[in-house]
């Protein structure tokens, strides 16, 4: 018996494979299901395996995959391009990475990573009031969840830095506060512990 599959449903599989392992990432990271990244997804995935289907024309499987990685988080990889870039001081290309990706037709989650990262970037030029704003913005809208732990830690985290150098220290230490509830066992977490008890060693000395 010939179990050989078509080329057409093996394409089709594995981009419906690629929805669902894709989607339950967005559930683990507790950011919503995303009905864009889905019709995005599967429009892609209907084009290629009908091309194939009526052209006989047969895209390579790995390659199929990858297309739909870069279309699907497209947002995503030019945000790491951007933090990439801030990392390493540029922050000028940065800010143009960033809002190439807010262009970019993104997802809610997109949209919120995409302001969030803007929001640190300002806290970075130094532009206290517009990072404020702007992250303040975001948490906002974390309450749609949207906006996964992950995200939402460092929101916290970058505001409590922002309020802090604008001499604002019981709002700073209220979203230091709000990280180690948020999620205590994350990166963002130890920073905010460490800014804790600096401003606590800071009291003591006064």
């Amino acid at each position: 018996m010939d179990f050989t599959i078509s080329p057409p449903l093996l394409l089709a599989l594995l981009g419906l494979l690629y929805v669902l392992v894709f989607g339950g990432l967005m559930l683990l990271r507790q950011e919503g299901i995303s009905a864009r990244f889905a019709i995005e997804a599967c429009a892609i995935i209907a084009v290629v395996v009908g091309v194939t289907a009526f052209t006989g024309f047969v895209l390579n499987p790995g390659f199929f995959l990858l297309l739909l990685y870069i279309f699907t988080v497209r947002v995503r990889l030019l945000v790491d391009l951007g933090n990439l870039l801030a990392r390493r001081g540029n922050l000028d290309a940065a800010a143009r990475i960033y809002r190439l990706a807010g262009r970019l037709w993104p997802d809610e989650a997109g949209r919120l990573i995409v302001r969030m990262n803007q929001g640190v970037l300002a806290v970075h030029r130094g532009a206290l009031d517009e990072a404020i704003a702007t992250l303040r913005e975001v948490l906002a809208a974390a309450s749609s969840g949207y906006l996964g732990l992950k995200h939402e830690s460092a929101c916290h985290y970058n505001l409590g830095v922002a309020l802090l150098k604008k001499g604002l220290d019981a709002q700073a230490t209220l979203e230091f506060n709000a990280v180690l509830e948020t999620w205590p066992a994350s990166e963002y977490a130890r920073y905010a512990r460490i800014a804790l008890e600096r401003r606590k060693r800071k009291a003591r000395s006064d």
